[in-house]
């Protein structure tokens, strides 16, 4: 059976009076199909799991990714299943919508922080050491108190690991576009011609024409999870779905883009 799964443009987070309108819309997700919603970055590791579990099950599966704002809709009408690109989003999520909860959230794989950097590398950076010695131009991204990203307060984390309050100061001189979501950063990237942006494994990995990847140095090194959580009165093979996406035959797709168990 084919896959069926739909990509969606940033844009900004819709406001929590449009989450309010939640409590409106009666959740009836039974049709047979597997409705899976969340952001994008880990989308890509999703649908290519998702085709082989077709595959495997004859089950369908729709994938639906991007901003929360673009989606939340139609999750509280029929999502089966929510994923998350970091534990903070997730907690979003589940403050939003009623058929979630914390309990039967399921952290399922972990990945790296990493930089980004302009396709062939030309300011030779090979680690985050090299962001504080150069003078380089950075992109971020941060959720900005509105906005639901796995990428909030990432490059404090990285910069602030060993106690050093300059080398925070270093780096925030030295952003230039602070960005809500993956998706723009990715953009901005590419508009500023940065130097550096500090994100995710898999976006490097899933855009190799566009940008190259440098690790971060292992002692300041961050990591944060994907996590699924089935909704309440999802279609009986979601849970089939989960446990084949923690499955070996699962695994290559994740760790093609730097996911890890």
């Amino acid at each position: 059976m084919k896959l069926k799964y739909i990509v969606l443009n940033t844009v900004a987070l819709a406001s929590i009076s449009q989450f309010a309108l939640a409590a409106t819309i009666q959740h009836a997700p039974k049709d047979n199909v597997i409705r899976v919603y969340g952001p994008g970055g880990p989308h890509t590791a999703i649908i290519h799991a998702a085709k082989a579990f077709e595959k495997e099950t004859g089950h369908k599966v729709e994938v639906t990714f991007g901003p929360q704002s673009r989606w939340t809709d139609s999750a509280q009408k029929n999502a089966d299943l929510i994923f998350g690109s970091s534990e903070q989003s997730m907690t979003a999520f589940v403050e939003n919508y009623a058929f979630i909860s914390d309990d039967i959230v399921e952290p399922i794989y972990i990945r790296p922080a990493v930089l980004a950097v302009q396709k062939g590398n030309p300011k030779n950076i090979r680690g985050f050491n090299d962001l504080l010695s150069q003078p380089v131009k950075i992109i971020v991204t941060e959720g900005k108190g509105v906005y639901n990203t796995s990428g909030t307060g990432v490059w404090e984390d990285v910069a602030g690991r060993l106690g050093s309050l300059q080398d925070v100061k270093n780096i925030r001189s030295k952003i230039v576009s602070y960005e809500k979501g993956s998706g723009a950063s990715f953009r901005a990237f590419q508009k500023y011609k940065a130097d550096a942006w500090i994100t995710w494994s898999h976006w490097p990995l899933t855009h190799k024409d566009k940008v190259d990847m440098v690790e971060i140095e292992p002692e300041r090194r961050i990591y944060r999870d994907l996590t699924v959580a089935p909704t309440t009165n999802a279609d009986p093979q979601t849970l089939t779905f989960i446990k084949f996406l923690k499955s070996d035959k699962a695994l290559p797709y994740f760790k093609a883009e730097g996911w890890k168990r």
